[in-house]
């Protein structure tokens, strides 16, 4: 059994979820998230730890910074857009038992002492704003297709240029982590 309790949206994710791994859920209701269920979170990231497993769209995103703005130190698992299709959509409830297990492996959080709210640690971030210039994560005709890509290599889901840096930081993309991704990036022609 998962150790974590994972933070979805509804009823279907937890279904899939159970379909992949032993683990106890907990549901937000969507993305109109409220206040006793923040304190359930709050409850279960100071009992057993959080992992917050939502759908790779914009209400997926919308929860996912709720529950960070109030529970920091939770993990994140993300899925991708393709893993999560279904043919009446896109979530979590669509994939697959082992791209289910494959992200709640890969779950990532914040370093100690860090602040995911605002995802400003303290000292110099590894990944800067030129890294993402440089690597045509941003100001690129191909920006966005990029940074999906980039986001799926680096187990940090896909985001806007700013959301990507921001996860760059708040996770603690080394130097490394990122020229290995850029390198495969490149080695697929994306």
């Amino acid at each position: 059994m998962l150790q974590e309790m994972i933070v979805v949206e509804g009823k279907e994710d937890t279904v899939a979820i159970r379909r992949a791994l032993e683990a106890d859920t907990i549901e937000t209701g969507g993305s109109a998230i409220n206040e006793a269920v923040l304190r359930r979170i709050e409850l279960a990231q100071e009992r057993r730890g959080v992992i917050v497993f939502t759908d790779p769209d914009a209400p997926g995103e919308r929860i996912r910074k709720i529950v960070a703005g109030r529970v920091p130190e939770c993990k994140h698992a993300f899925l991708t857009k393709d893993e999560a299709r279904g043919k009446d959509g896109i979530g979590v409830e669509h994939a697959k038992p082992e791209a289910i297990r494959r992200a709640l492996e890969q779950a990532r959080g914040p370093a100690a002492g860090e602040d995911l709210a605002d995802g400003e640690p303290a000292g110099e971030p590894a990944i800067a704003w030129a890294d993402l210039l440089d690597a045509g994560l941003i100001v690129h005709a191909e920006a966005a297709k990029r940074r999906e890509r980039m986001g799926e290599l680096l187990g940090i889901g896909y985001a806007n240029g700013k959301q990507f840096h921001k996860r760059c930081v708040m996770f603690r993309i080394t130097r490394e982590e990122f020229a290995n991704a850029l390198e495969q990036l490149e080695r697929e022609g994306i």
